[in-house]
């Protein structure tokens, strides 16, 4: 019988409450709370940090305080990026994100959701899908990425939006659902 850290690594339900997968939660919990205290401008020892935090990071990445997790070891950041204040990744499986990205203040981009079914909630039982993010993307403030969701190459997502589908490369997206309202010149 599997555990249940070893159901959520094959890609299958499982419970959040479980101790092993909770310890994984806690343990990032602590790495983001070293990160976040860190004075703003050490910008070394907040690479450093991340470095320690992240599964994979490029060069040129900042992240403004405060950043939370759910792991930290499935995030894969390219390089040229940039988060702004408040952003927040539940990572319980793999979120890649190209380079030369751009993140808003108060984004969140989640892989966990939970089942409609009553009793699977009571039961804790966590449903997760990865989400991609291609290059030259810029996410607006309050960007909301749901389970799932692969983002192309040179995409805006207007503030505000929840991203609930995939968006093709060189598209503008906005509202909730988030739908593509116009095509992006590719300019490189």
């Amino acid at each position: 019988m599997m555990s249940e850290l070893e159901k959520l690594k094959a890609g299958l339900d499982y419970c959040f409450d479980d101790p092993e997968v909770a310890a994984i939660k806690d343990n990032a919990i602590k790495q983001c709370a070293k990160f976040n205290s860190i004075d703003p401008t050490d910008y070394d020892k907040r690479e450093e940090c991340l470095r320690k935090i992240l599964g994979s990071m490029g060069e040129d990445v900042c992240m403004v305080t405060t950043f939370n997790c759910d792991n930290g070891k499935n995030i894969n950041i390219g390089s040229h990026f940039l988060a702004n204040y408040n952003f927040t990744v539940l990572d319980i499986v793999d979120v890649h994100i190209g380079d030369n990205v751009m993140i808003g203040p108060n984004v969140l981009i989640t892989t966990v959701g939970h089942t409609l079914s009553p009793k699977g909630r009571r039961e804790k039982i966590g449903v997760t899908r990865p989400v991609n993010i291609g290059n030259d993307v810029w996410l607006g403030a309050n960007v909301v990425i749901l389970p799932g969701v692969t983002i192309g190459n040179n995409v805006v997502i207007g503030a505000g939006a929840v991203v609930t589908k995939d968006i093709p490369d060189n598209s503008l997206a906005v509202g909730v659902p988030a739908k593509v309202i116009k095509t992006i010149e590719n300019d490189l």
